[in-house]
């Protein structure tokens, strides 16, 4: 029931719906007896688009997420048990009727593990993703993910797919009993998580708060540093898209602690002694 209130629910708030149901409200109220109201909402929604779309606005609102966790020290000793990848990486859709990889954005995330696979070799290689399409349903992740990782190197037998989670909290809560199942969690366990640093602390949050000990390995990122909060965008699809992708973590971050999703608000690095 979650996953799928969360979807109608974002897809009504995310800026940039919320500001072209602004404009389409204004637009037909122009017409009407409140057309000065009307012209307000107008304006008010052609102001928005462009603060949200040319102004650094997306750039600050990812940059605290981004720089939340730093990258785990891999050459400290033990070496790690293995690599938790998330989904998120690949249009399956597109991937199934072209009959080839299609990755996203986010694809930093199997080419990373596919590095740190070749690093690392007597370690595991988790990839948690199934299919949270809605309307346009397609495999899961994780097929494409095992096909895609093989094809770069890494044997089967070091592969541990998760196939049924739609959303990060399933991601930590299915891996979890799938990495159990297998003896492959517990005190004595190494994992490190592959996901996009700016989903690093939501993600940290849910295996907290699953009983799996993780660490970061951050990837994707989408800004410099600070001196990124200073650059405007030259396309307002961009910087739209920008300010879109930060609130979703945002109100995420605040709706998986509402739920009990998460340990934390806006989930810390552990204290070190």
């Amino acid at each position: 029931m979650f996953f799928y209130l969360a979807k109608a629910v974002w897809f009504l708030l995310q800026p940039s719906c919320f500001i072209a149901f602004l404009l389409l409200a204004g637009t037909i109220m122009v017409w009407t007896y409140w057309a000065r109201w009307g012209r307000r909402i107008v304006a008010l929604a052609a102001g928005l688009l462009l603060i949200a779309g040319l102004s650094p606005l997306g750039n600050a609102m990812v940059l605290p997420l981004e720089d939340r966790f730093k990258r785990a020290d891999l050459e400290k000793l033990p070496a790690p048990t293995g690599f938790i990848v998330l989904g998120g990486s690949e249009s399956r859709l597109v991937g199934e009727a072209r009959h080839a990889p299609s990755l996203n954005e986010a694809g930093e995330r199997l080419v990373e593990a596919a590095i740190l696979a070749r690093q690392f070799p007597d370690a595991k290689i988790a990839f948690s993703g199934g299919d949270a399409g809605i309307f346009y349903p397609a495999k899961s992740e994780a097929s494409g993910a095992e096909s895609l990782l093989t094809a770069l190197g890494v044997s089967e037998d070091r592969l541990v797919l998760e196939a049924n989670s739609r959303d990060t909290y399933e991601n930590a809560v299915y891996l979890k009993q799938e990495l159990t199942s297998l003896g492959l969690a517990g005190p004595d366990r190494r994992w490190v998580l592959i996901t996009s640093a700016y989903h690093m602390p939501r993600a940290m949050g849910c295996f907290r708060q699953a009983g799996l000990d993780v660490e970061a390995w951050p990837v994707d990122y989408r800004t410099r540093g600070p001196q990124d909060l200073t650059r405007p965008f030259d396309k307002v699809s961009e910087g739209l898209r920008r300010v879109d992708m930060a609130s979703r973590e945002w109100v995420g971050l605040f709706a998986y602690w509402l739920t009990g999703r998460t340990d934390a608000l806006f989930p810390a690095p552990a204290a070190t002694s």
